[in-house]
C-alpha cells in the first residue's frame, strides 16, 4: 500500500451558490504520482489551492505530517509551502528577474547557502530540465515550454516532499509536452510524490500510478491506471476513451 504522504478527508467548498466540493476524500501515497481528472469547473485546481492554503475549505481536513493544513495560520502555511510545492499552469516566473535569479529566489529566502552553493544548485537544476546555459535569459526570452520547465525547477529547488501540478501541459505543443513529462519522469526516478491535475489524459496516464476522477463534488473512483483502462464504468470510459483512441490512431 505504501506510506501516506497526504490525506484529504471530507473536503467541502462552495463559491456562493455553487457547491464545488461535497465531501472529497482521498489519500496520496509516498513515491506516487496521483492523476486528478474532472470536467471543467469540477474543482480540481481548488483542491490543490486548498492544500497549500490559497483557498480555505468550508469543512473537512487536509492532513500532512500530523497537521490539519486547513486550520493553519498564514505564518505556519509559509513553512508548509517549503515542503509542498505548487507548479502553476503558466510557470509564474518573475518577469524582471533572469532564470538564475528566479531559481535562486527560494534558496535565498529559505536557506543559508552561500552564493556559490546557490549558483551550483541552480546549474544542477537547469541541467535536470534541459535548460543548461539559460541562466541570464529573462522569462520573455523563453518559449512557453521553457517558461513552464523553469517554473517547475523553481518550485522543486528546495526539495519538497510533495509537488502539486496544476495543468502543467496546458497550451504546449506535443513536443514541449513530452519534454516537460520527461522532466517529471526524472523527478519520479528520484522518488517524487505528487498530484497531477490535468485535462491531458495521455500525459497523466504516462506518469501516474493511480488516477482519481472528480465528479459532482466527490471522488467518483480512484484506482491504478491499468484497472481504470479496463473499467466498464461509463464515466471512466468517457475520460480514458479519448486516450485509447489517441494511442490507436
Amino acid at each position: 500500500m505504501g506510506e501516506i504522504a497526504l490525506r484529504v478527508e471530507g473536503l467541502e467548498k462552495s463559491f456562493g451558490e455553487k457547491n464545488v466540493h461535497k465531501g472529497v476524500s482521498f489519500e496520496l501515497r509516498k513515491g506516487e504520482v496521483l492523476g486528478l481528472f474532472g470536467g471543467s469547473g469540477s474543482g480540481k485546481s481548488v483542491i490543490l489551492r486548498s492544500i497549500i492554503g490559497l483557498e480555505k475549505p468550508d469543512a473537512g481536513k487536509i492532513l500532512f505530517e500530523g497537521q490539519d493544513l486547513a486550520t493553519l495560520s498564514e505564518r505556519k502555511l509559509m513553512e508548509v509551502r517549503k515542503k509542498i510545492a505548487y507548479v502553476f499552469q503558466n510557470g509564474a516566473l518573475f518577469d524582471s528577474l533572469t532564470v538564475e535569479e528566479n531559481l535562486s529566489y527560494p534558496l535565498q529566502e529559505h536557506t543559508k547557502l552561500s552564493n556559490a552553493q546557490i549558483h551550483s544548485k541552480v546549474n544542477a537544476m537547469l541541467e535536470l530540465i534541459d535548460m543548461k546555459g539559460s541562466n541570464l535569459l529573462l522569462p520573455a526570452e523563453l518559449s512557453g515550454g521553457m517558461q513552464k520547465r523553469a517554473g517547475l525547477a523553481r518550485a522543486i529547488i528546495l526539495g519538497p516532499e510533495v509537488i502539486l501540478f496544476d495543468e502543467p501541459t496546458a497550451g504546449l505543443d506535443p513536443m514541449n509536452t513530452q519534454r516537460l513529462l520527461d522532466n517529471v519522469k526524472k523527478l519520479k526516478e528520484r522518488g517524487m510524490t505528487g498530484i497531477f491535475v490535468t485535462h491531458d489524459i495521455p500525459a497523466a496516464v504516462q506518469i501516474s500510478e493511480r488516477i482519481a476522477i472528480l465528479n459532482q463534488g466527490k471522488i467518483h473512483v480512484i484506482d491504478t491506471v491499468q484497472n481504470l483502462q479496463n473499467s466498464s464504468d461509463p464515466l471512466v470510459k468517457s475520460f480514458l476513451g479519448a486516450e485509447s483512441h489517441a494511442n490507436k490512431g
